[in-house]
């Protein structure tokens, strides 16, 4: 049985949700899978795996520094095996930005991590408003406000496309299933 590594990087939750659906479609395909904070992955984690997939949320535009630590100590094996790399962010809302090729953050992450993993993707993900703090939250309202996106603080908005979640978790296991 095929095994995979689906290490994730999320600062509120929702590509940890992501990543679940994502284990659930390989899970019904057949395979093993393994999901685990970046911070928690060990060497054995990625040294037993056939795959490896690597979700990274975003933040006031940067994805946390672990994604490309984790990236640069297991590159070798990266590059060896299937990987896939998808990133979470609320730009990806937009129709013109919501591929690897046209989103900014997706394409400054692969410049600063000097990695093309085999699949990429962009899921637009979520503002929770109320579970943020009082500085998030002004924050990103400010932020929404520029870019026209909602800004009503007692609610929450979801931008994920859950079956471009599912298919790409399908892509995924047809590379491990590929002769």
């Amino acid at each position: 049985m095929a095994t995979v590594l689906i290490a994730y990087s999320t600062t509120d939750g929702h590509t940890l949700a992501i990543c679940e659906r994502i284990a659930r479609g390989l899970g019904s395909r057949g395979l093993s899978v393994t999901l685990r904070a970046v911070p928690e992955c060990s060497d054995a984690d990625v040294a037993h795996s056939d795959a490896i997939v690597i979700g990274a949320s975003i933040r006031y535009g940067k994805h946390k520094p672990e994604v490309a630590e984790f990236v640069a100590r297991h590159r070798a094996t990266l590059l060896a095996r299937p990987s896939a790399l998808f990133s979470v962010n609320v730009v990806a809302r937009k129709p013109q930005k919501d591929r690897p090729e046209t989103n900014p953050y997706f394409k400054k992450l692969l410049q600063q991590i000097a990695w093309q993993p085999l699949l990429a993707e962009v899921f637009a993900g979520r503002i929770d408003y109320p579970r943020l703090g009082p500085v998030d939250r002004t924050m990103i309202r400010f932020i929404m406000w520029l870019t026209k996106g909602p800004t009503d603080p007692t609610r929450s908005f979801e931008f994920t496309d859950w079956q471009r979640v599912d298919d790409f978790a399908g892509r995924v296991g047809a590379e491990l299933h590929r002769p």
